[in-house]
């Protein structure tokens, strides 16, 4: 009997002896692999907590609370506030700076209000955003590295063959199904980063928009309390 038929071709063996370039590619697929898991749960939490800190303090905001209080709520709570917070805290203690100038008039000390709210979002803004690009990364060239793999595995299997005077499909089984691991591997890393990645981003255009508007909506009511 052909020993070559009945030879193991278990998941693991296949990993084990598999050439030194495909077993890089596996390795570091898992790596990616490992670390995209890590952001996407990280991400995760992070969201969730920025839009559950959003709705509190929009409740708050939206009661009729004072102004006043609620800035120096913001300002001791600096580090722990989330971003809509931050965002309300920096563009009122611009407003309160510049109103207290003598010879300011409206429209300036909105400018400059303006300005510190934007500023503050587009710091939130890059906090919220940051890993997105590298589980963008690993969703479109995961599988490309695993395809390398492939690639590598399969040429030489049937580099193989030519040390063989008669070609089976035992011969060559092995290493074409070694080198379908790697594909499989980079597609493993690349869904669960693909699918995150489409996830997180329509999460925070959301809340970019509900950052956006409540900009909009607070200078209205700083504007309304400048002319008063």
């Amino acid at each position: 009997m052909n020993p070559a038929v009945t030879q193991d071709m278990s998941f693991f063996h296949l990993v084990g002896t598999a050439s030194l370039p495909v077993q890089l590619v596996m390795v570091l697929l898992l790596l990616t692999s490992f670390l995209s898991w890590w952001f996407i749960f990280r991400k995760m939490f992070v969201i969730r907590h920025a839009i559950r800190q959003s709705d509190e303090f929009e409740d708050v905001f939206w009661r009729g609370s004072d102004l006043n209080v609620l800035f120096q709520s913001a300002a001791a709570s600096r580090h722990s506030a989330g971003s809509m917070e931050r965002i309300f805290e920096a563009g009122f203690r611009e407003f309160i700076k510049h109103k207290r100038q003598p010879g300011m008039d409206t429209s300036a000390v909105m400018d400059g209000t303006r300005r510190a709210m934007r500023a503050t979002y587009q710091r939130e803004m890059d906090r919220l955003e940051s890993h997105l690009s590298f589980l963008a990364t690993v969703g479109s060239v995961s599988p490309y590295v695993g395809l390398f793999g492939t690639v590598w595995g399969i040429m030489n299997s049937f580099r193989g063959l030519a040390n063989v005077s008669q070609a089976t499909i035992a011969h060559v089984a092995p290493g074409i199904a070694e080198a379908l691991i790697a594909t499989a591997m980079g597609l493993f890393a690349a869904i669960p980063a693909v699918i995150a990645y489409n996830r997180y981003s329509n999460n925070i255009d959301r809340l970019a928009t509900r950052f956006e508007s409540f900009m909009e909506e607070l200078s209205n009511v700083l504007q309304r309390q400048a002319a008063g």
